[in-house]
């Protein structure tokens, strides 16, 4: 038995949840719609060169929780999950997760979007363990913060060693499925880096790197 980590845009889901997050808010008219949607192309179009400043774009990204009511946003993220998500997740997504299970790994997504897109995700994809930047909530309000680094690129190995130590783990015969060069801080620590439908960066040095290349998409 081993760890089984995945990464989730682009890997397990045939999209980008945050961008698709940002997309939705701009379709449903619910924040800025020319403003916004230049922000979230631009910071999208920053994390595939990158040269994303995490810091900034959550700041951004975690805004418009701070402009609703808590019940009304449960109810966007809801529809969200099934009009932008649930048709995103490709049968072969299905079958790794459901061969790792069976082989009794633990379970594991790490991802740079934030908690409260990614939990209900997680779920969804039946993942127990899942590490994301989380959102600070106090008195039943969203504030618009993160509690704790952002897993993102070298954060997602500081959380992950925290998230070990928490779980009494360890990385012997990990796994880490992920399509993007930022994760390669991530990639480089555990024992089998898998490249899943990468961006060039990425296949270029899994290539170079003899790392398995594969593809999740139907």
């Amino acid at each position: 038995m081993a760890l089984a980590i995945f990464d989730l845009d682009h890997t397990l889901i045939d999209g980008d949840s945050d961008h698709a997050w940002g997309q939705f808010l701009v379709e449903n008219e619910l924040v800025d719609v020319a403003e916004y949607k230049q922000k979230n192309d631009w910071f999208f179009e920053q994390y595939q060169a990158g040269q994303l400043d995490v810091h900034e774009y959550l700041t951004f990204a975690l805004k418009p929780l701070t402009q609703f009511p808590l019940d009304e946003l449960m109810q966007l993220r809801e529809r969200f999950l099934n009009e932008c998500i649930r048709p995103i997740i490709h049968q072969k997504s299905w079958d790794l997760i459901a061969k790792h299970r069976a082989q009794g790994d633990t379970l594991l997504i790490i991802t740079a979007t934030n908690g409260f897109i990614t939990y209900p995700i997680a779920q969804l994809l039946g993942i127990e363990h899942i590490i994301a930047p989380h959102p600070e909530f106090i008195n039943g309000t969203y504030t618009g913060k993160i509690v704790g680094v952002p897993s993102f690129h070298q954060g997602k190995v500081i959380r992950l060693q925290d998230w070990l130590k928490e779980h009494n783990k360890n990385l012997t015969g990990s796994w880490f499925y992920s399509d993007s060069h930022n994760d390669l801080p991530l990639l480089e620590v555990v024992d089998n880096p898998i490249a899943v439908d990468p961006c060039p960066k990425l296949e270029s040095i899994a290539t170079a790197r003899q790392w398995p290349i594969i593809s999740l998409k139907d």
